[in-house]
């Protein structure tokens, strides 16, 4: 892989950690009940493409 498609990789991981974040405040902040849980989860999941790109950023 070459060093510009990493760094795109690692560009993907951190802009969908910064909307996981925003993801997660907002839930819990803004929402009650079932929405509440829905959101966390989604969020939550949103962590294993997160996973993915960094350690592919890294190889």
């Amino acid at each position: 892989m070459s060093p510009l498609d990493k760094m795109w990789a690692s560009f993907i991981a951190i802009g969908l950690m910064v909307f996981a974040s925003f993801l997660i405040t907002f839930a819990r902040t803004r929402t009650k009940g079932v929405l509440r849980v829905i959101l966390s989860i989604i969020a939550f999941f949103m962590f294993v493409p997160i996973l993915i790109y960094m350690m592919v950023s890294m190889l």
